[in-house]
């Protein structure tokens, strides 16, 4: 086997380990979700997310790599991160699954939109373009109105826009800071944000032997879903990758059709290719100017 496919194959193996702990993360949240809120969801989660990273940057020597110096930008990263997230466990309780994670592709293309007030990037014809497709997508998908329209496709709408900023901001903390420092604020602020969320009522729920496992896949599945998608990135190119997330669509579609009877809706999987089909010629524009550049 040559080198090119055997890294293709690769990169497949370990984003189909993304995509199961995609799926897992969401069968399990939707579980829970009869005995703890959302705000108790993430705050379990971060409280486990804590433990993991804390020993793993301590078996590995990096507890060192912790830094404070822009502790104000992952704030707000872990802040809109919060928002998100939780914004999609309510989302996966309300609507189908396939819906959710179809909206959740959008995130890409919000980039697109929000990076010049963010990044200072430049908006090209092609990235206007490529938004405005999205777009398309996302009507598909929602068909507005009085209807169809309803808080579950609203959140998960929204619970995209806040995963492009989380996105934003993850890019200029990586210019100064380690993964390993992004990975415990992250986890750390999330917990704090969790504590305050949950309290906030004064009632705390305790989770018990039959919701502590579902929590358990749920943090893990969030740690490895990114590390997947991290090392697939690193030996794969997003043109290559970002086909192969794509089958989370009919992957997540099955798993509701045979967990909770849910109806595979044809206009879903139409949105959702229109929106593939945007975010994959932006990438193929950004990656035919990195080698142009490259190449002068």
């Amino acid at each position: 086997m040559s080198e090119q496919p055997a890294q293709t194959l690769k990169a497949a193996l370990w984003m189909t380990g993304a995509i199961a702990s995609f799926s897992s993360m969401a069968v399990a949240g939707r579980e829970v979700s009869f005995a703890l809120d959302t705000f108790e969801i993430m705050m379990y989660r971060s409280a486990i997310g804590v433990v993991i990273v804390v020993a793993i940057l301590s078996l590995t020597g990096k507890m060192g790599q912790i830094s404070r110096q822009r502790i104000g930008l992952h704030f707000l990263r872990n802040l809109v991160h919060f928002s998100g997230q939780n914004l999609w466990f309510y989302a996966i309780t309300l609507i189908p699954l396939a819906q959710v994670f179809a909206l959740e592709f959008t995130s890409p293309l919000w980039i697109i939109i929000l990076s010049p007030l963010v990044l200072g990037e430049r908006l090209t014809p092609m990235r206007v373009f490529a938004a405005a497709m999205g777009f398309v997508g996302i009507l598909i998908i929602a068909r507005p109105s009085p209807e169809t329209i309803n808080v579950g496709i609203m959140a998960a709408a929204a619970a995209a826009i806040f995963f492009a900023f989380t996105g934003m901001f993850t890019k200029r903390l990586t210019r100064t800071d380690s993964v390993g420092c992004i990975m415990f604020w992250l986890t750390v602020m999330q917990l704090g944000f969790g504590l305050l969320a949950a309290g906030f009522d004064g009632d705390i729920a305790l989770p018990d032997m039959q919701t502590a496992p579902w929590l358990i896949v749920i943090a893990l599945g969030g740690l490895l879903a990114h590390f997947c998608i991290t090392n697939a990135l690193a030996i794969a190119p997003a043109t290559v990758v970002m086909p192969i997330d794509f089958a989370r669509l009919p992957t997540i579609a099955v798993v509701g059709m045979l967990l909770y009877n849910e109806a595979l809706d044809v206009w879903v999987f139409v949105g959702a290719a229109v929106i593939f089909a945007a975010n994959y010629l932006n990438i193929l524009s950004e990656t035919r100017k990195i080698r142009v550049a490259v190449g002068n």
